[in-house]
């Protein structure tokens, strides 16, 4: 089974499952997530990958990581990712990406991100659930954070942290590439009887 396979089967069965434990009809979930049902129904019967805009507005949905979605085994209580793992969620053609590194659900989900945007490229996220707040690190070239409707330039040894719950956007204006670490913690999602 080749990777892609292998995702595309652990999101179908740990989607399913957190629903289930959420206690969430296919059409809650889709309120809240702002997926279409028939989406999700795609999704729960592995005849679709999703594109990571969708895996992440069901993993804020649902309250927990998109590690969480796509584990296709919860392994040991150590978890080491070496360098060049990670799943790649996102890539653009000039060869910028973004890798879900590491996420974790016990104290509400967490997750850790590498990224790398090559000079004049950028993504852009839509807003995330209130309470979310993200934290970015620059190791290499300099990164314009669009937050709403300001700009702030962060340059390699800078962070900056920032609530998410409004559009932003990470761009790469200089001449170099920009890496960074990046953060993100989500807060807990109420089951749909009212229990976390």
């Amino acid at each position: 089974m080749s990777d892609l396979e292998q995702l595309t089967q652990a999101l179908a069965r740990n989607l399913k499952r957190w629903r289930g434990e959420r206690g969430f009809t296919l059409d809650a979930l889709a309120a809240r997530a702002g997926v279409s049902r028939g989406m999700i129904i795609q999704i729960e019967q592995a005849r679709t990958n999703p594109s990571v805009g969708t895996t992440v507005k069901l993993a804020d949905a649902l309250g927990v990581s998109i590690t969480t979605l796509l584990d296709h085994e919860r392994g040991p209580q150590v978890h080491l990712v070496l360098p060049g793992q990670g799943v790649r969620m996102w890539s653009s053609a000039p060869g910028s990406e973004a890798r879900m590194l590491l996420g974790d659900d016990r104290r509400g989900p967490v997750e850790m991100w590498t990224y790398r945007l090559e000079p004049g490229d950028g993504t852009a996220s839509d807003p995330h659930p209130a309470g979310t707040f993200e934290m970015l690190h620059v190791t290499a070239g300099e990164l314009t954070l669009e937050i709403a409707d300001d700009r702030h330039v962060v340059p390699a040894g800078g962070a900056v942290s920032f609530e998410a719950n409004v559009p932003h956007a990470y761009r790469n204006e200089g001449g170099v590439p920009m890496e960074m670490t990046m953060a993100v913690s989500i807060p807990p999602v109420q089951r749909a009887d009212g229990h976390r």
